[in-house]
């Protein structure tokens, strides 16, 4: 299909999902609660805290904290998805212990990150990097079993060690899996960040969200929400995009 097409019906499902919004919300009841969540008055709500300077400051902090949590799952991830995927002995060693944690719910690790840890960034910067860390490996490991196993003869053949072949061969043979590892990662953490950022800190879009529940403020409430989809979104389309740069290239 063309990308103007696609472009086209995704306009329109995103239309139909803002109708299906406004239906929701709909009431003659002038003490309801809808007609407050009502995208009229969302939008209106996020054209008023667009110019404020503590959105863009609550934007940054969030922000930096899933960057540092990106940073720490793919410090984490990639080298021991390079070494699951290159040693069949180390993957069938962790292999169920992996699965096993990966099935753990991040947000169920909040009561003992903030005994560890205490109450501020370091906690969060640990679910972050806990709920990251396993798309990152997976598709690591994957990209590596996946690798031509020509390309690794052809590099011992030229007497290449090790350390060169993982930099000459290996890694630029699973970037584009370690990308995709990314980019699943950026979703997840996006998801956990908000609920995480309801730990006792001053700052960042879950606070702000929490902050608006608190004063009753549910307009803006829905404005926050909107925020969060729109910047979980571009930071979608920006790793979609590089992974493409990289197949591409």
């Amino acid at each position: 299909m063309p990308a103007r097409s696609q472009a086209l019906l995704g306009i329109v499902g995103f239309t139909g999902l803002i109708g299906l919004w406004w239906l929701l919300t709909r009431s003659s009841d002038e003490l309801a609660l809808g007609p407050r969540f009502a995208p009229e008055a969302a939008f209106a709500s996020l054209v008023d805290i667009a110019g404020r300077p503590d959105l863009w400051q609550h934007t940054l902090v969030s922000l930096k904290r899933v960057l540092i949590g990106l940073g720490i799952a793919v410090a984490l991830g990639v080298p021991v998805g390079l070494l699951a995927g290159t040693s069949a002995t180390f993957a069938g060693s962790t292999g169920i212990a992996f699965q096993f944690l990966r099935m753990i719910s991040p947000l169920s690790w909040m009561p003992i990150a903030v005994m560890a840890f205490g109450i501020g960034d370091h906690p969060i910067y640990f679910l972050l990097g806990f709920a990251g860390v396993w798309p990152i490996l997976l598709n690591t490991a994957a990209g590596v079993q996946k690798l031509e196993p020509s390309w690794i003869e052809l590099g011992r053949s030229l007497c290449a060690s090790r350390f060169q072949l993982l930099l000459q061969v290996i890694l630029p043979g699973v970037l584009g899996h370690v990308l995709t590892g990314m980019r699943l990662a950026i979703g997840v953490l996006w998801i956990v960040l908000v609920p995480s950022e309801m730990l006792g800190v001053s700052a960042g879009l879950g606070y702000a969200i929490l902050d608006t529940r608190d004063r009753l403020a549910y307009s803006e409430l829905m404005a926050m929400v909107m925020v969060v989809g729109m910047l979980g979104f571009g930071l979608d389309l920006i790793t979609r995009w590089l992974s493409r740069r990289w197949i591409e290239a």
